[in-house]
């Protein structure tokens, strides 16, 4: 089968639209999810150790639950800087879930 210069042309702007037009769509994807970030948030006043664990990035279940103790001792977090008052939590696993972390009234 022999195909014309034109034809194959035509059929390389096709396969070519296609891949921009992919790629555009994950774009929308990634931004859409980026502007919805309740949806990931998780509130260190209430949320159970697999909660945390499951949701922020760097605290296993060990330090999920030193989290929850360090709360029931110490009472609700007032701001999510106060993290770092827990045992293990440095500023860098704060500044890391920073966007996904809230106290409730924040």
């Amino acid at each position: 089968m022999k195909i014309s210069k034109h034809t194959s042309i035509f059929l390389s702007v096709l396969l070519l639209a296609g891949l921009f037009s992919n790629a555009f769509a994950q774009d929308a994807m990634v931004e859409e999810k980026a502007s919805v970030p309740m949806a990931y948030e998780v509130n260190i006043n209430t949320a159970d150790a697999e909660q945390l664990s499951a949701k922020l990035q760097g605290i296993g279940v060990t330090r999920a639950a030193a989290i929850v103790a360090y709360r029931q001792e110490h009472g609700e977090f007032d701001s999510v800087d106060e993290l770092v008052r827990v045992n293990g939590i440095g500023e860098s696993t704060l500044e890391a879930n920073r966007e996904l972390i809230t106290v409730g009234s924040e």
